[in-house]
């Protein structure tokens, strides 16, 4: 699985953080931070905060087989 995260729609509301703590967090300058290629086992994890993020910045894709 991959993720990205458009980083100039990206507004830091922490949606994805609550959804996913295991992938994503705030740094000590409250930017985003983020594993853009956690295990499959987070997948459901990772598509929850896809689709909570406000600004839809979050993209998740399955890697190709």
């Amino acid at each position: 699985m991959r993720i990205t995260v458009d980083m100039n729609l990206c507004e830091s509301h922490g949606q994805c953080v609550f959804a996913a703590p295991e992938i994503f967090s705030f740094d000590d300058d409250d930017h985003l931070v983020y594993e853009s290629a956690p295990g499959d086992a987070l997948l459901d994890r990772a598509e929850k905060a896809a689709a909570v993020c406000p600004v839809r910045a979050i993209t998740v894709s399955r890697a190709a087989a």
